[in-house]
């Protein structure tokens, strides 16, 4: 008797039909990253140290001389300067945008439907509109923005200001969805501390400082790193808007990347460029999961 049921407890005695069923829910995904991940991360690697003709064909080794190649770029340098001032930008400002915005709507209220709405609403523009729609109002001449405050820059004409120009955009299309996972972070937190803290005498100071802000650190840690990996990524709006310009004020690792493969076919550059940005995300995110174990409290 005992030794039947140990033998029907036993895994192994599972039906193969069984024992297969939770690989095979994993092999459409697993074939998705193969062919769209994992084979392309391998053959840029390839790429990067190998000369290629401009039909994608290998046609030698070359070791670490496209690297060298690329540092002696001047305006590789330009473009790394670019990609880390518009991240060390656009994260920590977004951040606290969206974080003011969801503590704004935390209480329900009447009329909250409205401006959550209005918050939320650069989820439902896409990226191509949403660079028309900030080319017309940051335009020299006839631009709202400069209209409204009695301004006279060229935004995204000027080599000095296009940066921020595109800055701009990449946190407007940010902030939706980060508002909406803050908003339920915020939500989230039990409403008996708050309670407790406000009977206390907390301020909202301290309360927001002390409750608030610990608990949702680990959407805070998300919404950080997401936020910097699509920093590091900007590109889109570039194309658009600037194409690198005015002077490659807006050359970004990225776009570099894309101008490269696509524009002059040098796809040993271009995947000496995305290996890098690859590397510095990596190092970044990281950088940020050392700060978990310390700043991160989970509830």
């Amino acid at each position: 008797m005992h030794i039947r049921a140990a033998a029907q407890g036993n895994p192994r005695r599972k039906p193969l039909r069984q024992r297969l069923k939770p690989y095979l829910f994993l092999l459409p995904i697993l074939l998705f990253a193969i062919g769209f991940v994992y084979y392309p991360f391998f053959k840029t690697f390839l790429y990067s140290f190998s000369r290629v003709n401009f039909k994608g064909e290998i046609t030698g080794f070359v070791g670490l001389e496209n690297f060298r190649y690329l540092f002696s770029r001047r305006d590789f340098g330009i473009a790394l300067k670019n990609t880390l001032q518009l991240t060390l930008l656009n994260v920590p400002i977004t951040l606290a945008i969206t974080i003011f915005l969801a503590l704004l709507a935390t209480n329900r209220r009447r009329g909250s439907a409205i401006y959550e709405t209005m918050f939320t609403l650069p989820m439902a523009v896409s990226m191509s509109a949403a660079a028309l729609i900030f080319k017309v109002l940051l335009n020299p001449t006839v631009g709202y923005i400069n209209h409204l405050f009695q301004l006279n820059i060229g935004w995204y004409e000027d080599r000095n200001t296009a940066l921020y120009g595109i800055l701009m955009l990449t946190v407007w299309m940010g902030i939706g969805f980060d508002f909406l996972l803050f908003l339920s972070a915020f939500r989230s937190v039990p409403r008996h501390l708050m309670e407790a803290a406000l009977i206390d005498g907390a301020g909202a100071g301290n309360r927001f400082l002390r409750i608030q802000l610990p608990l949702i650190s680990p959407t805070i840690l998300y919404v950080a790193c997401t936020n910097m990996v699509l920093a590091m990524m900007t590109s889109g709006p570039i194309i658009i808007l600037t194409q690198g310009g005015p002077s490659r004020a807006t050359t970004t690792l990225i776009y570099m990347m894309y101008s490269s493969g696509y524009s002059s076919s040098n796809y040993s550059l271009a995947a000496c460029v995305s290996l890098i940005t690859f590397a510095l995300t990596l190092l970044f995110t990281i950088g940020a999961f050392t700060l978990e174990g310390k700043k991160v409290h989970y509830q």
